[in-house]
């Protein structure tokens, strides 16, 4: 997530920049064969133009709003997170207890019991992140070499290559148990069997009677509520902005910018003799801006492929952790992620 209130001019070049060499040396190829040749052929008129543009930025704003309500779900889904994962913290400590029992002297235990169900959910946190975090073939880390070399330093320098998180194994083994540790990491869904693995738990603790049937359908609702969560999570993970939307748009954005200089060239003709060479600057502005808008969309509509663009997961499971730790009343507390090259992961 980029964290600045307007982005640097050098960003704004990395994100966008590469464009601007192709997108002038094309208006300049025009701007030549219309001086140099004969440029009747040339002479399109800019009605025609003029449409086409209007459509495009209608179909390239749609298709940004689409992006941009991706996005803004993704962040809702964590915020949901964040509060269902403070209830569980403080549900456990105030449900889990010795009310029921004979035996009134499980204090210690109890705190055992507490800290089992607590870590386990953090360790859920970082699964979950883990596995969002895995490239889908629509995003852009897995296209045409080129796009794919450039995001892998954008990942680097913008994404999450900021933050050395380790490996998801050694991060589950600070949380989880050595054998649980090990079962659960060979699931393909780990997030999925660690919340099932809080549900035997809970059923378990229900039969030694630490918690009675009310607290245990309770607790399980918040259980439930995580599903709800990450099942969103996933929908929005495995499900593509539909690509007649995604495609169609570069496609149109990729004619419009095809067509334009044509137009251009012959209404600045109209200015006299230099009028053709002030079109070159006006021209790679317009066709600039509709690649913006264009690149904008297509980096917004996957809110979880590692990019500056993103949801900063690592930072909201950073603050969850440190929420529940402070339930736990430890003292060994981690730092909050801080922001790198003006970007939070």
């Amino acid at each position: 997530m980029y964290v600045q209130k307007n982005l640097s001019f050098k960003g704004i070049i990395n994100f966008s920049g590469g464009h601007l060499i192709w997108i002038t040396l094309w208006t300049l190829t025009v701007v030549l064969l219309h001086e140099f040749t004969s440029s009747a052929w040339m002479s399109i008129p800019w009605l025609p133009i003029s449409i086409i543009g209007t459509a495009v930025a209608f179909y390239v704003g749609f298709k940004n709003n689409q992006a941009y309500g991706r996005l803004w779900e993704a962040r809702k889904i964590w915020g949901a997170i964040v509060n269902s994962s403070r209830a569980w913290g403080s549900a456990v400590k105030a449900f889990v207890n010795d009310t029921f029992l004979d035996d009134k002297g499980e204090q210690e235990n109890l705190y055992k019991i507490h800290k089992k169900l607590i870590y386990r959910h953090i360790a859920w946190l970082y699964a979950l992140r883990n596995q969002l975090l895995i490239p889908t073939s629509w995003e852009h880390i897995n296209q045409h070499p080129m796009i794919a070399r450039v995001n892998r330093r954008r990942q680097k320098n913008y994404g999450v290559g900021l933050i050395d998180d380790g490996e998801i194994e050694d991060v589950l083994s600070e949380f989880l148990e050595p054998e649980e540790q090990q079962e659960l990491i060979n699931f393909k869904n780990t997030a999925t069997q660690i919340i099932d693995q809080q549900a035997q738990n809970l059923a378990s603790l229900r039969k030694q009677n630490f918690i009675d049937d009310f607290r245990h359908m309770e607790l399980q609702k918040i259980l439930y509520d995580f599903y709800i969560h990450q099942g969103k999570a996933e929908r929005i993970k495995k499900f593509p902005l539909p690509r007649q939307y995604g495609g169609a748009s570069f496609i149109f954005t990729g004619i419009f910018i095809f067509l334009l200089p044509f137009g251009m060239v012959s209404e600045f003709h109209k200015l006299g003799e230099w009028g053709v060479w002030i079109s070159i600057p006006f021209t790679v502005l317009i066709c600039w801006v509709y690649i913006m808008m264009e690149l904008i969309g297509d980096y917004s509509e996957n809110p979880f492929e590692g990019l500056g663009n993103d949801i900063p997961m690592m930072s909201l499971c950073r603050v969850i952790e440190i929420d529940l730790k402070e339930m736990l009343r430890e003292t060994d507390i981690p730092p909050n992620i801080e922001a790198k090259n003006g970007v939070l992961m």
